[in-house]
């Protein structure tokens, strides 16, 4: 595909997410669109982004659990760039009615990172070296594409299908807590919703990131130290609406709260 149409369909997908509207699947009109196209519309999104003066701070992993992907079909993870217009903190309301389409919200363990890792041949090792600490999350997809009708393809063109992100008020060293083993708790409006564990996410939360370093890595793009890896779902997504109230507890870690506006 060349570079105009890999333009115009990062200014399609940039015009829907400031537009709250959905656009027909890429992979509907591109059938034969790969990956490093895909990838390279969605920076071209991300330009747009930079230019109304947003900064990138984080880059995520998501799709990793086999009850996303069952729930997607879509059977392996995507990857996408965290900017400083979709940070909230834990307790703040969040104003989905105004900012996004088809919200999902999707308990996580965000990293911290020290240092820089850069792929390829990123080990787990690696990983727990470069992290400074772990945090229990809240992420909200958002797809830009009608219905969630999303191949890989879609999905990491469109940036991994972000939307906003809430991080907890408590961080811990990744080596004070088993991150296989963890146990995650979600709750919402009061009711206990999903459970999950670390090992839900391609075995470990810090596989996860290791594959997105490695990933990344095959573009030259490193992840960098002081950034935030949300290192995928070990839950179920679930759909919310203003007005709805979740909860994350993550064993070992702590504790995350939203509100829905």
């Amino acid at each position: 595909m060349d570079k105009n149409k890999i333009d115009q369909y990062g200014a399609e997908l940039y015009g829907a997410l400031r537009e709250r509207k959905v656009v027909a699947p890429l992979t509907e009109r591109e059938p034969s669109l790969t990956l490093e196209e895909a990838y390279q519309v969605s920076l071209r999104m991300l330009e747009l982004r930079q230019a109304d003066g947003e900064r990138v701070i984080g880059k995520k992993i998501g799709v990793t659990s086999k009850a996303v992907q069952n729930m997607l079909g879509v059977h392996q993870p995507d990857f996408g760039y965290l900017t400083d217009a979709m940070v909230f903190n834990s307790g703040e309301a969040l104003p989905i009615s105004q900012r996004l389409i088809q919200p999902k919200a999707e308990g996580e363990i965000a990293f911290i990172l020290k240092k820089d890792l850069m792929g390829p041949g990123v080990t787990s090792a690696d990983v727990l070296a470069a992290t400074e600490c772990v945090m229990p999350c809240f992420e909200i997809v958002d797809s830009r594409i009608r219905d969630w009708q999303i191949r890989i393809q879609d999905t990491v063109a469109d940036n991994a299908s972000c939307g906003l992100f809430v991080l907890g008020d408590t961080a811990v060293s990744p080596r004070r807590v088993d991150l296989v083993t963890c146990g995650m708790v979600v709750e919402k409006n009061g009711h206990v919703i999903s459970t999950g564990a670390g090992a839900a996410a391609l075995g470990s939360p810090v596989n996860c990131v290791a594959w997105l370093a490695n990933t990344l890595g095959r573009f030259g793009i490193a992840l960098k130290a002081g950034e935030v890896i949300l290192s995928g779902s070990l839950v179920p997504l679930e759909p919310v609406v203003a007005g709805d109230a979740m909860r994350v507890s993550i064993g070992g870690i702590g504790n995350a709260s939203v509100r829905f506006t």
